[in-house]
């Protein structure tokens, strides 16, 4: 079985002379090709993912290409696609800021399931542009201390700094949803799981995707 992340061909978009046969233009298209990871072609239809734990790197990874995408062309709007059980505050909440700060539209979508920070990195979508698949599941609750990096506990930002996060990720549901604070809070205070369609109703997506039936014309 393979290992790994599968490599794709891309096609370079420069164009070049009409070949003269089919046999030439088969030939033609495989030089131009070039083989290239799977994300790494996604990444250039602005298709990105959150596939794992919220950690730096791949917080880093994940703003890093969505502000070098929006430099590259600030009117193709970016999707990101979400299937994580969270992981730490400060990473999480670079990534939120970032898909509110770069000029593009930033469509989230949930599949699998966004829990705990990743599911305020779905809430931070384009609003109108928040969706999941039909078996996702949602959870919410308040940052605790597991979700502080070891090294930034180390430095003792612990307390009044844990405090105003909480009433950070408050704020960012409240605001996302426009529910009443007393009824965000409570809801935080425990582990909170939702199905797609109760997250609708909840106001963190604004949709759920319906496949249709290929028998039904």
């Amino acid at each position: 079985m393979p290992v790994g992340v599968p490599k794709v061909p891309f096609l370079n978009p420069n164009p070049e002379p009409e070949p003269d046969s089919a046999v030439e233009e088969i030939d033609s298209m495989e030089e131009r090709a070039t083989w290239v990871d799977l994300y790494n072609r996604l990444y250039r239809q602005r298709l990105l993912f959150l596939g794992q734990d919220l950690q730096e790197e791949i917080a880093n990874n994940i703003v890093g290409l969505m502000i070098y995408l929006s430099i590259e062309d600030p009117y193709w709007n970016q999707t990101l696609y979400i299937n994580s059980v969270g992981g730490f505050v400060f990473p999480g909440l670079a990534v939120y800021d970032t898909i509110n700060f770069v000029p593009p539209d930033v469509k989230t979508v949930c599949l699998g399931i966004a829990a705990s920070m990743a599911s305020v990195i779905l809430i931070g979508g384009t609003v109108t542009e928040r969706c999941a698949f039909p078996n996702a599941r949602v959870m919410i609750h308040q940052p605790r201390m597991v979700d502080f990096d070891d090294r930034i506990l180390e430095l003792g930002l612990e307390g009044d700094t844990l405090l105003h996060l909480r009433d950070c990720v408050i704020q960012i549901y409240v605001q996302r949803t426009n529910k009443p604070p007393w009824v965000v809070t409570a809801d935080l205070e425990r582990d909170t799981f939702m199905s797609a369609d109760e997250a609708v109703n909840y106001g963190i997506i604004d949709g759920v995707y319906i496949f249709e039936d290929e028998d039904e014309e």
